[in-house]
């Protein structure tokens, strides 16, 4: 049994705890907090009653590399650099859920998070997490950035294509609708019920941070700079995350070749669904679960790829797959504590 802990106590803190209870080889032993110490996980969140005894304390890093071999870290950008730093030198396998080791230039996430990059040449150690992608480089790695939820999104369905060099590298359109539950749970005024409900918004248009995180990843499959445009909208749901993503085919290629080449790279990975020729995926199928489905359209004529991917924000957006590194980090068997279906309906 591998020791855990976790810091912070927000919504990705929570759906680990709720995974972490379905885990035999893995036990949450300590949770950190800044503004609930003392206060039970229970009572924060009723749902985890039945799994968690828990009581958030204050964050001290020598009782973490006491207690812990792992330790999950769910914070603001910015704040996780000295504490992976510490835990890693001290033989801690980190996984940062956070933003400050996703980005491999540190100019770009200094623009982009509006931050110092507290320790830039920690960046080459870090691996980026995307399991189906980079799973060699996981196993042997001790800190993992755990990708984005709009990113997983995107870079899935298209990062096939673009290194089976099918598409073309510019002109790449992601269209991504996302749950409230993204935007975190700290309070903001356009998050409120009467904000939300009942309406539908872009934001972050032209400047979400996602987007040169995305932008780095399809480059590294292209082999070259890929062009691209990300603009996120809010749904009024609580999980879950839907894009739509417009590529070009190149000259000479069938439009046959877009799903061949998904279905070989997936049809051995347990947590992607490539669907049936003209079924789309919903939301819903894959509501609290640890799934990626995709759906695929392509056109010999026009030459238009559509390709339309769906996850849950909290889960394969972000706890599930931070478990799923850890796993393999750990040699445990990649799918275990994630083995179950979505909520439906």
């Amino acid at each position: 049994m591998y020791k855990v802990g976790i810091i912070g106590d927000g919504y990705t803190a929570a759906e680990l705890l709720r995974l972490i209870g379905g885990h035999d080889e893995l036990e949450a032993v300590v949770i950190t907090s800044t503004e609930n110490i003392g206060k039970s996980m229970a009572d924060l969140y009723p749902h985890l009653r039945a799994f968690t005894k828990l009581r958030c304390e204050a964050t001290d890093l020598q009782l973490l590399k006491e207690k812990c071999d792992a330790v999950f870290l769910a914070l603001p950008h910015g704040l996780s650099v000295p504490m992976v730093k510490e835990l890693s030198e001290a033989g801690i396998k980190c996984v940062d859920l956070g933003a400050d080791f996703r980005l491999k230039d540190k100019d770009v996430y200094e623009k982009y998070y509006e931050t110092v990059h507290g320790a830039p040449e920690m960046l080459t150690d870090a691996v980026y997490g995307i399991p189906e992608l980079y799973r060699g480089k996981i196993k042997k790695a001790s800190i993992i950035a755990n990708p984005g939820c709009f990113p997983t999104s995107a870079i899935l369905p298209i990062a096939p294509l673009l290194q089976a060099g099918i598409i073309e590298s510019q002109g790449i359109v992601v269209d991504s609708k996302s749950g409230v539950s993204g935007a975190g749970k700290t309070p903001k005024a356009s998050s409120h019920f009467c904000e939300v409900n009942e309406g539908l918004k872009a934001y972050g248009v032209g400047t979400h941070r996602h987007s040169p995180e995305i932008a780095q990843e399809l480059s590294l499959a292209a082999g070259e700079t890929v062009g691209m445009i990300f603009t996120p909208h809010l749904v009024p749901m609580n999980r879950g995350i839907l894009s739509t993503c417009y590529c070009r085919l190149k000259s000479g290629i069938r439009s046959s070749q877009v799903r061949e080449v998904l279905e070989e790279k997936y049809n051995e990975e347990y947590f992607i669904e490539v669907l049936p020729d003209g079924v789309f995926p919903h939301t819903k199928w894959v509501y609290g679960s640890n799934f990626v489905q995709i759906g695929v359209y392509a056109d010999d004529k026009s030459g238009n790829v559509i390709l339309v991917s769906v996850l849950d924000n909290l889960c394969k957006g972000a706890s599930g797959q931070a478990i799923q590194n850890l796993n393999l980090m750990l040699g445990i068997e990649e799918t275990k504590g994630l083995r179950f279906a979505g909520v439906h309906p």
